[in-house]
């Protein structure tokens, strides 16, 4: 019988994946999605759990914990004491921008979490019904001058992406209009289907009513057009120097043990390149903007300045 010596075992031993020799995981691991189900990130990130489970080893269970403009997560997260991996939550651009917004923040970034994964951004536009007046967003956007006050556009909430870049875009044209937050998830567009409001600016949840002809896409927020809809121009060629595509990723409570955040980041990022997940992000219109955890720790204060230097330039506060 064929015996290995001491040093092919050891090399053996460290050639194990990290998963093996640490033991994690054990148990089920907890995502907590900050949207109601069915908003974009939460279907996008259903649609990687369960690649990444196979990974791991253990199921990913989703919570959905929505309100105070996606904040949860990061809030419950934070203020987790055990950073054992078996707590994570999306890290989306609205959390970079609400400590700028409060008197007190709950939370610090980027001290306050371990950084696994950057995975994928968001496609935006503003929809209208399609028995409305605008066919343009020339015509939009005249009409809104013209009615200063007058029009209303929902969010999935205050200080998100979609937000800040409709309040960009009225300071940059001298607009008007009335923002009414949601909760996210698609409640904003079945506010607009049921004629409550006059537009939506949002992730593209809003795809098959446009397909469909219930809805109008005026204009999307990308440095390029969506190819689904690549009639619609971008804000840049309507003549607004705006391009806005938000990437989140995936983090956890801070002091994470690095072999943890290496099988986690392994596990997501083979979920995220995985031909089974592709259909979920050409539903979506998800581009990939992956940063492994180092670059994404190391982005992390920059993303923080840029976000709080657009929420001061505005004046935004809650």
């Amino acid at each position: 019988m064929m015996t290995m010596s001491r040093r092919a075992l050891l090399g053996s031993a460290l050639a194990m994946p990290a998963l093996a020799q640490s033991g994690f995981p054990n148990r089920p691991i907890r995502l907590i999605v900050p949207w109601l189900a069915g908003a974009a990130a939460d279907s996008q990130l259903r649609g990687l759990a369960p690649l990444a489970s196979r990974h791991l080893g253990q199921s990913i269970i989703i919570e959905n914990k929505a309100g105070a403009s996606g904040m949860l997560g990061a809030q419950t997260v934070a203020a987790e004491a055990r950073g054992d991996g078996y707590m994570l939550t999306q890290m989306h651009g609205t959390n970079f921008r609400m400590p700028a917004m409060m008197a007190r923040a709950p939370y610090t970034i980027p001290d306050d979490f371990s950084w696994i994964i950057q995975l994928v951004g968001y496609s935006y536009g503003v929809v209208v019904r399609s028995d409305s007046p605008w066919h343009t967003w020339q015509e939009f956007e005249a009409h809104v001058k013209a009615n200063p006050g007058k029009v209303s556009f929902g969010t999935a909430g205050v200080g998100t992406t979609q937000h800040i870049t409709m309040e960009q875009v009225a300071r940059a044209r001298g607009l008007e209009w009335l923002h009414v937050p949601f909760r996210g998830g698609g409640d904003d567009v079945a506010a607009l289907m049921a004629n409550q409001l006059n537009a939506v600016a949002a992730s593209t949840l809003w795809g098959e009513l446009v397909q469909a002809g219930n809805l109008r896409l005026l204009v999307t927020f990308g440095v390029e057009r969506i190819k689904r809809f690549a009639n619609a121009p971008t804000l840049r060629e309507c003549g607004i120097d705006i391009a806005q595509t938000s990437p989140y990723g995936l983090v956890g409570p801070k002091g994470m043990d690095a072999g943890v955040i290496r099988v986690l980041h392994d596990a997501f990022k083979a979920a995220l390149f995985d031909a089974e997940h592709q259909p979920v992000l050409d539903r979506l219109d998800m581009p990939r903007t992956y940063l492994n955890s180092a670059d994404y720790a190391a982005a992390a204060p920059r993303l923080l300045a840029e976000n709080t230097a657009a929420v001061q330039a505005l004046g935004l506060r809650m």
